[in-house]
């Protein structure tokens, strides 16, 4: 087992572990649909998060492939991933069948709940955002990949939204930041998904009988 894959085992499972709490809390409130009123803040806020976990995913790959086995790594990832697990864990209600009577407003919880989860995802970023800028002085790959302009703008982009849906006053700005960075991470999975095309996607791994 490599360093990186030993990193991975611990990192990828509390990562997952935030997916399955993000994908448990909507099945949950979709098995009490009858008393819930979704609206449209919540399930946006779901996918933004869950997108941004998958691309956290996809930054462990590119970020600690090549790290060392070390406690201080170990450390930050359990940092980053359990910043990530608080944030899943809140973006949904805890739906019991105590109080089956009671309404429940999707809408209500996002502007109760939006300042931590948007402030867990936005610290999360921002531990990151100061590894890379460490190791950019320390080595000259992460300083090409650190002095790249696309990357501090999409940046600049993502926390000033974030911070925006976080903290604004004013529930339309929020509104608006929440809908920004949302199609900020959309654009990212579309340039994805068109550099996969243009790959002409992969070959199916056939055994050889």
């Amino acid at each position: 087992m490599s360093a990186f894959e030993f990193f991975f085992s611990f990192y990828g499972l509390l990562l997952g572990l935030s997916v399955a709490e993000l994908v448990g809390g909507f099945a949950r409130v979709l098995h009490e649909k009858q008393r819930i009123r979704f609206g449209w803040l919540t399930p946006m806020l779901a996918l933004f998060v869950a997108i941004d976990i998958a691309t956290f995913w996809n930054q462990a790959w590119v970020i600690f492939r090549g790290a060392p086995f070390n406690t201080f790594v170990l450390l930050i990832s359990l940092a980053i991933a359990a910043t990530f697990y608080v944030a899943a864990s809140v973006t949904f209600p805890r739906v019991s069948t105590k109080g089956v009577g009671e309404r429940l407003d999707l809408d209500d919880h996002f502007w109760s709940h939006r300042r931590l989860v948007f402030g867990c995802i936005l610290a999360a970023n921002l531990i990151v955002a100061v590894v890379v800028i460490g190791l950019a002085q320390l080595n000259s790959d992460f300083a090409r990949l650190a002095s790249s302009v696309r990357l501090w703008v999409g940046v600049a982009i993502f926390v000033i939204g974030t911070a925006t849906a976080a903290f604004a006053p004013r529930r339309r700005v929020a509104a608006g930041a929440l809908i920004v960075v949302l199609l900020y991470s959309l654009w990212g999975v579309a340039n994805s998904a068109a550099i996969l095309i243009k790959a002409g996607g992969w070959a199916p791994a056939l055994g050889g009988g």
